[in-house]
């Protein structure tokens, strides 16, 4: 985890220092605020997608070795694993729902 965080931490200022190269020089943009509008959409679809497979990773991760040591106790296993797994894809939706809402703003 504290792999990506790093990986995270180096990246981001690229997506920051991008706008301020490529502006153009001179006088007031009313437009300009949809950058930010449009980096917000990408970041509120992508945190919560990588977020969301690395969660789901470690459940079926965990779910499978539980079923391979005990392999009696799948059943009991597998229902919470999948309310689980819909629970964080949920989580991972409302994020694509966020997104649709601030690319709204754009156009």
């Amino acid at each position: 985890m504290d792999r990506v965080v790093k990986i995270i931490l180096s990246v981001a200022p690229v997506f920051f220092m991008a706008g301020s190269a490529l502006a153009e020089g001179g006088g007031y943009n009313p437009n300009s605020h949809y950058a930010g509008y449009a980096i917000a959409a990408a970041l509120a679809v992508a945190l919560p997608a990588l977020g969301g497979a690395l969660g789901q990773g470690r459940a079926a991760a965990a779910a499978l070795e539980g079923i391979a040591r005990n392999p009696g106790a799948s059943g009991k296993i597998f229902v919470p694993m999948i309310l689980g797994m819909a629970l964080i894809e949920s989580l991972v939706l409302f994020g694509l729902i966020m997104a649709f809402i601030l690319s709204g703003k754009i156009a």
